[in-house]
């Protein structure tokens, strides 16, 4: 074969290999500009506005407020034996709240990235403890569960994953908590179904708790927190201190049928105790049907009437004027 005939067919193969090259390259730019690994960057400092579930997260829930709750006979009594001084015990005061007091307390929150330095990807993202809240850690490395046995920590073993721009994770082994302040727990063999999604300046973080001991159904809540570099996120050191004196062995509590308090909501918003007593049943449109003839809601507000308008914790009911007939609970 000549040079002739050769020569075509080298100048054929390198412009093959020329619109592959361009084709590769297009390729790296259309995979560079999109999000890594189809994740979004949930890092930053993040405020807490407290737009849902007010009094619950800043003031707390009156005592036996069970209301919305899909407590089980166990839950309740164990919400019914609760006295707020149980938590002034110098073994109790540094107890942190577990993960879902992301959603169920007042603080705010920062977020930070591990990342791989060879492959660039997130290998976890760690939420920050503040105040009273552990600090919570999600693995994105598909690292396994560990043993039912392993020892049961405030923050708990979470793995994540990526369902297209939302953030799933799956948390286990965490200590009991309170749900809400009034006594409310969650078991130890409590797990959440966290999903965090971010619009813009705005991340949603919900959470789906699931207690086979003091829950009949998931307990389900949201929080919502905008991007605010501006926002402390206060430490979580603790140092206990005798704040009452006890006799040696005494635990706050009541007996079964002797807490005086559990009436206080029912009496003050003319709702049905029942109702306030929580569990499955009341967290339905058909329950709440039940009640058009038998509740006459009070003709004034005389408490948290304002929600969360105004400004901090501490003047919210003096920036609104009470028995505003406006104010209606």
């Amino acid at each position: 074969m000549g040079s002739h005939a050769v020569f075509p067919q080298m100048v054929t193969l390198v412009t093959h290999m020329k619109r592959l090259s361009l084709a590769a390259a297009a390729l790296a730019i259309v995979f560079t500009a999109a999000p890594a690994f189809a994740q979004i960057d949930l890092s930053g400092t993040w405020g807490n506005r407290l737009h849902e579930d007010w009094i619950e997260r800043a003031p707390g829930p009156d005592i036996g407020d069970y209301t919305g709750l899909p407590l089980n006979d166990e839950g309740r009594a164990r919400a019914d034996a609760y006295q707020v001084s149980l938590q002034a015990m110098p073994e109790r005061q540094c107890i942190l709240y577990t993960a879902q007091y992301m959603v169920m307390g007042p603080q705010n929150l920062r977020i930070m990235s591990d990342i791989d330095p060879i492959s660039g990807r997130v290998v976890a993202w760690r939420f920050s403890g503040t105040v009273d809240r552990a600090p919570h850690t999600i693995w994105m490395d598909g690292r396994a569960q560990p043993s039912q046995y392993a020892p049961h920590t405030a923050g708990g073993f979470s793995t994540g994953e990526w369902q297209g721009n939302m953030l799933v994770a799956y948390t286990t082994h965490m200590t009991e908590d309170m749900v809400w302040r009034n006594g409310v727990q969650a078991s130890d063999q409590a797990t959440i179904t966290e999903t965090y999604v971010r619009h813009d300046n705005t991340l949603t973080i919900t959470m789906i708790l699931d207690d086979p001991i003091y829950f009949d159904e998931p307990f389900v809540r949201s929080a919502s927190f905008v991007l605010d570099p501006s926002v402390r996120v206060l430490p979580e050191p603790c140092e206990p201190q005798v704040e009452i004196t006890r006799k040696e062995g005494e635990v706050p509590h009541y007996l079964p049928g002797t807490n005086p308090f559990l009436k206080e909501l029912s009496d003050l918003y003319k709702v049905p105790y029942d109702a306030v007593r929580g569990g499955a049943a009341t967290l339905y449109p058909e329950y709440r049907k039940r009640l058009k003839d038998v509740y006459a809601p009070p003709a004034m507000c005389t408490k948290n009437c304002c929600g969360g308008v105004g400004g901090g914790v501490a003047d919210r009911d003096q920036n609104c004027v009470k028995g505003d007939p406006a104010t209606k609970p």
